[in-house]
């Protein structure tokens, strides 16, 4: 069932879910987010059942402010401190050292937990209403509203289309950013991109004097955390990355015959074919960002058999786009 997001029934009615251990889809700025009670287990274990996602592969903790993360971090380092000030509401996850016993299950066992402060105006609503509560809610597990390795839902629709009318899905529109947080390790010491995001790692040097370090520079294990396994965000279809010469070549070979292929690209293309679906790439990566997921689902529902999308920019604005690609089509 979906509801009205900007309705403050709504938002009182998915608050009670939530306190009561059900599952909520929550719209974020980034995408929306399957939601439970972080420290209630029976209702995160919801989550994972409902998803098929395993159970080693932790959430992350959305939290109302900057406050709410001392109820789960046993530690805040001055760099996190001013990521956190600089871009707290917003989409940036924190790796950071964890109380214990806080959301257990949400964490698969780990001693470090993921925090963020959506901004998005329903999720802050939400996240507030549960503070009121009695008890309160102070923290909700939200992974992106969809089956473990799919694509991402940027839509209310998207969450329906997942999981059914059984659901209660809050509808805050489409979201602005359309692909998941950068996530950022900050136990080591030093920051640590482990996905990147809107939020680039110029932006990470910027606003905390530290340019972070990437996972193939360090040499022990990081935390495990969202959206970090080599294939995820899969359409149905195959995906395949291309730059604009081969996507080129790969036309005139097809010539007339090529057919149910849909084709994401920023470099001029043609073809001989009537049967393709040819879609023009933003040359802003935000704007490709807001686009990506809803384009592989309506690739998808289109007919598509393969998806072929022309390599972004090896640029630092493009990372987060780039990352969401490669392990997609690491997926097929």
């Amino acid at each position: 069932m979906i509801l009205d997001g900007k309705l403050d029934a709504s938002v009182r009615a998915a608050a009670l879910a939530l306190q009561a251990g059900q599952l909520v889809g929550l719209p974020t700025e980034t995408v929306y987010g399957l939601a439970a009670d972080s420290d209630n287990d029976a209702a995160v274990a919801q989550i994972f059942s409902a998803k098929g996602r395993p159970a080693d592969h932790p959430l992350i903790v959305h939290v109302a402010d900057a406050a709410g993360a001392q109820r789960y971090a046993k530690a805040v380092p001055v760099f996190a401190q001013q990521l956190i000030d600089a871009f707290w509401p917003g989409p940036l996850t924190l790796i950071l050292p964890r109380q214990p016993g806080a959301a257990d299950a949400s964490t698969a066992g780990q001693n470090s937990v993921g925090l963020r402060c959506p901004s998005h105006p329903v999720a802050q609503a939400v996240l507030h209403a549960c503070q009121q509560l009695d008890p309160p809610v102070w923290g909700v597990s939200a992974p992106s509203a969809n089956k473990f390795g799919r694509v991402s839902p940027t839509t209310a629709a998207h969450v329906a289309a997942e999981f059914g009318d059984g659901l209660l899905v809050l509808d805050g529109g489409a979201c602005d950013i359309g692909i998941e947080s950068t996530i950022v390790d900050c136990t080591r010491g030093v920051p640590v991109l482990l996905r990147p995001g809107a939020i680039t790692r110029d932006d990470i040097a910027c606003a905390c004097g530290t340019r972070p370090l990437s996972m193939q520079e360090l040499t022990a294990d990081t935390p495990r955390t969202s959206g970090t396994l080599l294939a995820h965000y899969a359409p149905s279809a195959k995906l395949r990355l291309m730059d604009a010469k081969q996507l080129q070549s790969a036309l005139d070979v097809l010539g007339a015959d090529a057919r149910h292929i849909a084709i994401y690209h920023r470099s001029p293309l043609h073809s001989s074919s009537t049967q393709l679906r040819l879609q023009p790439m933003p040359h802003a990566p935000m704007a490709a960002a807001h686009e990506l997921f809803g384009l592989l689902r309506d690739f998808d529902d289109w007919g598509a058999r393969l998806i072929w999308i022309e390599t972004p920019p090896d640029t630092a604005d493009w990372e987060g786009v780039s990352d969401r690609l490669q392990r997609a089509a690491a997926a097929g």
